[in-house]
């Protein structure tokens, strides 16, 4: 039944398995081109009920305030300022949870399907710190001492959570603690969507009447994720988003696509979704910017609720669902609700300093310059640019991460409690760099991965997002976290020998950059090569390795 069982490929798997790679990747990315990811439909269901536990949780801590203790008559409390607040505490915990992004089959999770407390509460896992060799919460292992601060964040949101009303007191100790666990580990820092969470947690804090600092951070939310769309990626994220919609009819997924099967570059029609999309993301904070209600700001919260339900109807890969829905909720909480607060007019020295830094600073920086700063911060979201990497393992070396202390297993290992046949769980492995492919940035792959190994026949690949999943247990699109910090991170625990792992690293391309910049590094033997790619020289090449790069590509799994 389609219900419980993946849309079966165009293709024989037995058969596939013995194609070179690149008519592999070929075959893979023509299935993503009209068929997606391939879920069963019972796991978009898993993710459906994910969204009522995420919403009835919020329900039920919003019961203990007095007065928003009644579903009933929820609609005359929905937009209280007090569920507003709950909403975002809850979102925080639900996130440090590893409930939310990065959570579920669709993230290459599936036994068990969530990473994060599993982690961040399990002394000696590895983790990611601010500056390793800082005394006390540095280094690359996770101590009682990191267990403790995760533990206290979660005690002190359940304390507000279950508070009749949030005041100062319950919002110190969480705007405290998130901080000084980015120095333990950033990933913590990251799974929490500190950009969005902590920063409204701080106006919450640092002002008495909030509302127009929280409107700010919405705000900025939109504008930054609309900045960084104007690129060349977006049109082929626009292809993979409407691929993997369980919703989209077949005939419109071939429509994205220049002349599907051969050419699957965007076509002009996914060019022109692209930017009406981009248009959306930045008009829909201008017009709630300066909407002083009425007629114009109907239609902001019209062009908001359109934009975040295309989102959330393709299903994105990282499935950041819940955080859509708590985007659209304060989009109705705070300026349908208060259209006489405008936004940045926050009365807080204090807080307008860290709103400029938080909301303006680090989103230009990381835009400028994406290599030194997480994606997350600069808020440039789902744009098709991200920094990636591939990892390299050569005959059954991946086995090594069996070393290290983690909660998840390798992939095919989670698989096969779910797939007895090798060749189907082989498949499936490939669906991810397929993926990656599929993308405009994958495209640089070409000409990298014959500079990282000779003889690539021996090495299995295997993407960063797969690995950062596995070892630190969260991922969600940010390759800094799978880059050569991770690499050194797990080393010597590993003890990898040299040609063993080879690691591929791309940068994001800057705002107005011409190229993607490129590392290529050894496990033993450190970093072997660096250089950039010009986008400009990959535009128009297929997905797929062709001419002088295919014939430099044979027989690399997948994994």
């Amino acid at each position: 039944m389609r219900w419980l069982q993946p849309t079966p490929p165009p293709y024989d798997p037995s058969e596939w398995v013995k194609l070179p790679l690149p008519e592999r990747a070929r075959a893979v990315c023509e299935a993503w081109a009209l068929q997606g990811y391939g879920a069963p439909l019972a796991i978009y269901t898993l993710y459906v009920l994910k969204i009522g536990l995420y919403v009835g949780g919020w329900a039920f801590f919003c019961g203990f305030t007095p007065g928003l203790d009644s579903l009933a008559n929820i609609a005359d409390w929905w937009l209280a300022p007090v569920a507003f607040q709950k909403a975002i505490l809850w979102s925080l915990l639900f996130e440090a949870l590893g409930l939310g992004c990065g959570s579920g089959p669709l993230t290459g999770r599936y036994f068990p399907p969530i990473g994060g407390v599993l982690y961040f509460l399990r002394p000696g896992t590895t983790k990611l710190p601010l500056w390793p060799a800082l005394p006390l919460l540095g280094g690359a292992r996770r101590t009682w001492l990191d267990v403790a601060l995760y533990a206290a964040l979660l005690g002190t949101l359940l304390r507000a959570l279950v508070a009749p009303a949030i005041d100062a007191p319950l919002l110190l100790p969480i705007a405290v603690l998130l901080p000084v666990l980015a120095l333990c580990d950033r990933t913590i820092f990251l799974a929490c969507r500190a950009e969005h969470y902590w920063t409204t947690v701080m106006c919450f804090l640092l002002v008495g009447d909030w509302i127009a600092a929280a409107k700010a951070v919405q705000i900025a939310l939109w504008f930054w994720a609309g900045v960084s769309k104007l690129n060349h990626h977006f049109p082929a994220v626009v292809c993979v988003m409407t691929s993997n919609s369980p919703f989209t009819w077949p005939g419109l997924r071939r429509l994205m696509y220049r002349n599907y099967p051969d050419d699957l570059r965007p076509s002009r029609l996914a060019g022109v979704a692209a930017h009406v999309g981009t248009a959306f993301e930045i008009g829909v904070p201008i017009v709630l910017l300066f909407a002083p209600g009425g007629t114009s700001l109907v239609i902001g919260l019209v062009l908001m609720v359109m934009l975040h339900a295309f989102i959330t109807s393709n299903v994105p890969m990282g499935v950041p669902i819940e955080w859509n829905v708590m985007v659209v909720y304060g989009g109705f909480a705070l300026f349908w609700a208060h259209p006489e607060a405008r936004a940045f007019d926050v009365g807080s020295v204090p807080l307008a300093l860290l709103l400029l830094v938080m909301l303006v600073g680090l989103p230009l920086l990381g835009n400028l310059f994406p290599g030194r700063l997480s994606f997350l911060m600069a808020m440039r979201y789902y744009a098709g640019n991200w920094a990636y990497s591939v990892w390299l393992f050569r005959d059954d070396s991946a086995r090594k991460l069996d070393r290290l202390n983690k909660a998840i297993p390798l992939m095919r290992d989670q698989l096969k409690r779910m797939i007895d046949d090798p060749d189907a769980i082989e498949l499936a492995c490939m669906m991810t760099p397929a993926f990656r492919l599929i993308h405009l940035q994958g495209r640089v792959l070409h000409g990298l991965v014959p500079r990282a190994v000779d003889d690539i026949d021996r090495y299995e690949w295997m993407d960063g997002e797969m690995v950062a999943g596995m070892v630190l247990g969260w991922n969600f699109g940010d390759g800094h976290l799978h880059g050569l910090q991770l690499l050194d991170a797990i080393r010597d625990e590993c003890g990898f020998e040299p040609g063993e792992l080879r690691l591929i690293i791309v940068e994001s391309q800057p705002l107005g950059g011409a190229s993607m910049a490129w590392t290529i590094a050894d496990a033993a033997d450190g970093v072997l090569e660096t250089g950039a790619t010009r986008i400009a020289d990959v535009a128009e090449l297929q997905p797929w390795p062709t001419g002088v790069d295919a014939a430099a590509f044979r027989g690399v799994r997948a994994g």
